[in-house]
Order: structure tokens, then sequence, then C-alpha cells
């Protein structure tokens, strides 16, 4: 199966444009924020659009939940599609959920920049900032039993082909989901701190937490930091077995696309200390 992924970040139009980047490129099916989608119906999933939460709608856009990623899962099986298009953020988020359906390696990918002009993805993106206003490439009719409440209207996507000629594309449908209404969220430093000093503290190999830093990048985080370690155990396979964890347990605790993990040891001691307070910076 050739798996395509449709990359760029919230709100800037990939929603809206997935039906003729697909097309041009002979795939019928489309994972787009949970949803397996053919031809402009869902096959299976659920809508992320309906989490109550943010990081509850980033979640299910990952298949975090076994019963919802096994039911695509098997859908995708019994229909052995060619071609697959993948909707995501980044470039992490694509391959993440290629890997928790098993749908092996992400073989293209395509970029909003690719599809649309500096001005169209500025346009989206205020849309999306002041109306709370998401675009799901299927028509209204498939939606408006799940979606009471918040269902918007529907949208017809036409193509421009040549002057004065425009290519049917389908219906998309735009919707206003519950998390839209709550305003903005944010994480705090120290809250990803204390998950990932009890991470730390927590492993045999590690005594504490010298140094943190969490730096913000264009599509996800870096975060540095300076570890003391006990004495005896293998740093290297300690530390590959920290990295691990801490990527783990932020991706389920905040749905936070971790890039890079830097751990720098920077002393050892012969047994673990038991001090009540870390010093972060």
């Amino acid at each position: 199966m050739r798996v395509v992924g449709f990359i760029g970040p919230s709100g800037t139009g990939k929603s809206y444009r997935a039906l003729w980047v697909a097309k041009e490129r002979n795939i019928d099916y489309i994972i787009d924020d949970g949803l397996l989608i053919y031809q402009s119906r869902i096959i299976a999933g659920k809508s992320a659009k309906k989490a109550p939460t943010k990081i509850g709608s980033i979640k299910t856009a990952l298949f975090y939940e076994e019963q919802h990623r096994e039911q695509v899962a098997e859908a995708i099986r019994d229909r052995k599609p060619q071609a697959l298009l993948i909707l995501g953020t980044s470039d992490g988020m694509v391959e993440k959920i290629a890997k928790n359906l098993e749908l092996g390696k992400v073989s293209e990918k395509i970029y909003i920049s690719d599809v649309a002009t500096e001005f169209e993805i500025e346009q989206a993106i205020k849309t999306r900032s002041a109306q709370g206003k998401h675009v799901i490439p299927v028509p209204s009719l498939e939606l408006k039993k799940d979606f009471s409440g918040f269902f918007l209207d529907p949208l017809q996507i036409f193509k421009r082909k040549a002057k004065g000629h425009f290519q049917h594309m389908g219906e998309k449908s735009v919707v206003r989901p519950p998390f839209s209404y709550n305003g903005k969220y944010t994480i705090s430093d120290y809250a990803i701190y204390q998950v990932v000093n009890h991470i730390i503290t927590g492993m045999d190999e590690m005594d504490k937490i010298t140094r943190f830093r969490l730096n913000k990048a264009d599509d996800g985080f870096v975060l540095d930091m300076d570890v003391v370690m006990i004495y005896g155990y293998d740093l290297v396979s300690a530390i590959k077995r920290a990295q691990e964890m801490i990527r783990n347990e932020l991706e389920r605790f905040a749905a936070l696309n971790i890039i890079t993990i830097y751990i720098t040891v920077k002393s050892l001691v012969m047994k673990k200390s038991f001090a009540l307070t870390e010093q972060v910076q």
C-alpha cells in the first residue's frame, strides 16, 4: 500500500484541499482527524472534532484509544486500499498515525505550501482563529447525526480548470467543535517538568535532574536537561530508555510532539539521594 502524507499546521486548509490532493494522485482513501474516508464517505473511526477538549482531539487524531485504532485498522485490512492519504500537522504526526495503524512507511509527503498560496494559508488561519470553524472532507449527510448541535453548513468544493470552467470536487462540511468554544489552553513548563522528573527519579539508574529546559520549535518541542546518575549502570542504555519513556509519557499525558530530547549526565553518585526539591532553570 502506498502511504502518502499531507502535512500542514492546524488551520491552514488541509481538510479543505484533501479531496483534490487525493484525486490528483489516484488515492481513494483518506485518514483525517480520526476518520477513515472513502470517496467522501466515512468508513470507520470517530471524528476528533467531537472531542470536548483540544488534547482529547489530538489523541483521537493519533488513534491512541485501542478500540478506535483497531476498528480503523481492521477496515483498512478488509478493504486493502492501494493508496492512502494521511493528513497531519507535522511529519511526526503523519508517521505516528502510520505506525499506530501499522500501515508501513510513509513513501511520499506533500506540504500545504505545495498546493496553496501564502495568502490562502493566511486566510484559512484567520478563519480558524476568529471563528473556530473546521472543515471535514465528507458531505453534510454523513455528519448531521453525529454533529447535532454544532454543525454549521455544507460546502461545495470546486477547482478551477480554466477561465470560466470549474471541476466539481465534492462536498465538505463545516463544523465548530466543542473545544473551540472553550478558549485557549496552556500547559506550563513546570507541569511538563513534573512528569519528566517523576520518570527520571523513578529509574534505578538516575538520581535527579539538575537543569531542565523546554524549547518550542515550529512543529513541536525540544527538551534539554542535565541529570545526575548512579554509578555502576550502563549510561548509554539508561539514557536511551529515559528518552523513550519521556517521549511516550508526554505524548500520552499532553499529546506533545517531542522532536528531540537532550540528556546530559553531569556527574555520578554512589547511591540515590532523596532531596525533596529539584532545581529548574
